[in-house]
């Protein structure tokens, strides 16, 4: 059983060394820069960082993010099923289609109450 994992093991050693070996040869071969403060600033497309790097976010910003991640990951569900369609047609399994309608309009109805919530609106 240790022989299953053994090519697991070479995979790991050899990541871990070529990282080591990696930073080790960065650190020798690397040119060492005068630091000063224009250098050690951060950059930001070329402008002078100014302000609080801790700005908040409105809750809309994160509810429309997780509305999208909610409704991607449903309709990626649709990808198998398209896969599998004429297949299953061919068997006369119509079942198969009026289970993707429900699951379709079950979704659009989900984006209407969306909508007529406001979830989807930038302002107010």
């Amino acid at each position: 059983m240790v022989t299953d994992y053994l090519p697991v093991l070479v995979q790991v050693v050899l990541a871990s060394g070529f990282a080591i070996a990696t930073l080790i040869a960065s650190a020798l071969l690397g040119k060492r820069a005068l630091r000063n403060q224009t250098k050690d600033s951060a950059y930001e497309c070329g402008m002078n960082p100014v302000g609080d790097a801790h700005a908040r976010f409105s809750v809309k910003f994160y509810l429309v993010a997780m509305l999208f991640v909610l409704f991607d990951i449903e309709v990626v569900f649709l990808i198998p099923w398209a896969t599998v369609y004429s297949a299953q047609i061919a068997e006369g399994a119509s079942v198969f289609f009026f289970a993707m309608l429900s699951f379709v309009i079950i979704l659009f109805l989900a984006y209407l109450y969306a909508l007529k919530k406001g979830a989807l609106e930038w302002r107010n």
